[in-house]
């Protein structure tokens, strides 16, 4: 079960953070990504970091901006999202996949947790 959190509402250029609690079953052999959709649009690839090692990915509209970063210790994902854009305006969910898949795409996603919505002020 995958749990996120930490959504609001921010002016263009702040910063938010948004967590993502896994329970249920250890995240070794995972990867955990973060998606979002905005009205009208697909879910979209964010960012994601493989729980083994840590090794990070990102979509080129946010790199540089987001952080993604991991916790073992409370199975915990967190997505540091910093200069934000009104164009960053949407759900965000996480997801996990098991870390063989070649794609990390929403279709290639194996589990979901609910969304949290984020809304950047011009």
């Amino acid at each position: 079960q995958l749990q996120a959190s930490g959504g609001g509402l921010v002016q263009t250029g702040g910063s938010l953070r948004l967590s993502c609690a896994a329970s249920g079953r250890p995240l070794g052999g995972y990867r955990m990504g973060w998606f979002r959709q905005a009205p009208g649009n697909e879910r979209e690839f964010v960012a994601a970091i493989r729980w083994g090692d840590g090794i990070t990915y990102y979509s080129g509209s946010v790199k540089g901006r987001f952080t993604i970063s991991r916790v073992n210790a409370d199975n915990t994902v967190h997505l540091q999202m910093s200069n934000l854009k009104p164009e960053d305006t949407a759900v965000y969910y996480c997801a996990a996949q098991l870390e063989f898949k070649l794609r990390i795409s929403a279709s290639d996603m194996d589990y979901w947790g609910q969304g949290t919505l984020v809304t950047v002020s011009s």
